[in-house]
């Protein structure tokens, strides 16, 4: 199937939606270069490299909209070769705690037959370093039902509207330029059985190393699912692969 790790290096993946932190100028942009782009524990590029890059707008309210881009594997998204994510939302802090509410958009432009995009809103809260974000799927996410449909004629699936993924994700500083990340994503996909997936729920995981050189990150990341072949890489030339595979992910990436 099609999904991805939205999302920055750590974005990047795929995880994702970006996310923006509070910065005195109010546009900035950012450019990933990675082994691969993984969406929510899966490889959206059939485990091939990936350019990633896009611009924010923060407003000192905590306001914020931006942009994020992606290349894609075509025959994931219908001959799409390309993933565009448009979001917004504020961000906020009440104590110790911070937060992040708003919604994002997924756009395959270029797509045939079954047009497949995503309409989510989230909710996120952090304490520190360890967060929690939580998103809603207010359409057919990422199209299941549409493509389970016209793959099998005569055959319903079921709605996948209220599907949720819930990210969990916490950093440490290391000191001299290193740091760590560790992430667990836990995808509730609503009528995931009835649209012909081989199951309703899958979780991935994630750990990794950063390191700051001269404001380039080079990250490495381990990552991995719960159900390797949940969803599919597309065609891979007789190679026996599937989308979940645990790989490592090298990337470097910059902010401006």
């Amino acid at each position: 199937m099609t999904l991805r790790t939205l999302l920055a290096a750590s974005l990047m993946s795929a995880a994702i939606a970006p996310a923006l932190a509070a910065d005195p100028a109010p546009f900035t942009g950012n450019i990933t270069l990675a082994s691969d782009y993984k969406f929510r524990g899966f490889t959206q590029t059939r485990y091939q490299p990936t350019l990633q890059g896009g611009f924010d707008y923060a407003s000192k309210s905590g306001f914020y909209v931006g942009n994020w881009n992606a290349n894609v594997e075509q025959s994931l998204y219908n001959g799409a070769s390309l993933e565009m994510d448009v979001y917004g939302g504020y961000k906020g802090t009440a104590g110790a705690m911070s937060y992040d509410v708003g919604a994002i958009y997924y756009a395959y432009p270029g797509s045939t037959g079954t047009k497949i995009d995503n309409k989510e809103v989230y909710f996120g809260i952090g304490f520190g370093p360890v967060t929690a974000k939580l998103f809603y799927s207010m359409d057919d996410y990422f199209s299941t039902q549409a493509l389970f449909k016209a793959g099998n004629p005569g055959k319903a699936g079921g709605s996948t509207k209220g599907t949720t993924y819930l990210d969990l994700a916490a950093t440490h500083d290391l000191g001299g330029g290193w740091g760590a990340n560790a992430h667990v994503g836990v995808l509730s996909l609503k009528n995931g059985v009835a649209n012909g997936l081989i199951g309703n729920s899958v979780t991935d995981y994630k750990v990794g190393l950063t390191k700051d050189i001269s404001g380039w990150v080079l990250g490495l990341s381990y990552l991995t699912t719960s159900k390797k072949n949940y969803f599919t890489t597309g065609a891979l030339s007789g190679v026996t692969k599937t989308a979940g595979d645990a790989r490592a992910l090298v990337s470097l990436a910059k902010t401006f």
